[in-house]
């Protein structure tokens, strides 16, 4: 009897898992969307649903109605985890990038679109290579949550900051940019949309996107470094 039990419950969350893996997979869509081509949609879609199997396993319907609602956000840590896996980033490649956005930031205002990597190699006399791939760092850098990119820049923050203190401050900081400037980056990081779906509501190119979104990172940091 029991084992009959344990079979319906088991069938159930596999059940479970089945339904909810287009969910995972459109999820790991929109997150590749935003992420150098180096990081694969299906490495994404096998974390996630490795993570979906977990969560329909310990799911207890009687304790949260929605598994979708008790599920999503645990997936999309673990995707967030991995890329935190794959986003070493040293002290010497947090400079050399910091050295390329303030290049591309130059040399967008002067043409409107970012630089090749040749162009930034040559100026800062370093392998177009070795550009490519601080480039490809950044762009998993900028994925992760705002509280990530603070925390690589100077570890002690929430040591020495309450959360709720570091979250007041930059809201200070983003009153204090155009109005479409901080509608970017609400879309960016609460909503989630990609460059390119904002580029689409805003009608502003991808580039300058990425562009406003660099330059008010940059602000955050130092106003709390």
């Amino acid at each position: 009897m029991a084992q009959g039990y344990d079979d319906t419950i088991r069938h159930y969350q596999d059940e479970l898992a089945v339904q909810y893996l287009p969910a995972v997979k459109a999820m790991a869509y929109r997150l590749t969307e935003r992420l150098p081509r180096s990081v694969e949609f299906d490495d994404l879609v096998g974390i996630g649903a490795e993570e979906l199997v977990k969560l329909a396993r310990r799911y207890d319907k009687k304790r949260n109605d929605s598994f979708w609602g008790y599920a999503k956000t645990r997936i999309y840590g673990a995707m967030l985890d991995y890329l935190r896996s794959l986003d070493i980033v040293s002290r010497t490649n947090r400079k050399l990038i910091k050295m390329i956005d303030e290049i591309i930031s130059q040399y967008m205002d002067e043409h409107g679109i970012e630089p090749e990597n040749s162009y930034i190699a040559e100026i800062l006399n370093e392998d177009e290579i070795k550009i490519k791939e601080a480039r490809r760092v950044a762009a998993i850098y900028n994925v992760l949550p705002l509280d990530d990119q603070l925390e690589s820049e100077q570890k002690d923050t929430f040591k020495q900051i309450e959360q709720e203190d570091l979250v007041e401050r930059i809201e200070k900081i983003l009153e204090t940019v155009p109005k479409r400037d901080q509608m970017i980056m609400q879309m960016y990081y609460f909503e989630e949309l990609t460059y390119k779906e904002i580029s689409e509501v805003l009608d502003i190119t991808p580039s300058r996107i990425s562009q406003v979104h660099k330059r008010i990172i940059t602000k955050i940091r130092k106003s709390i470094g």
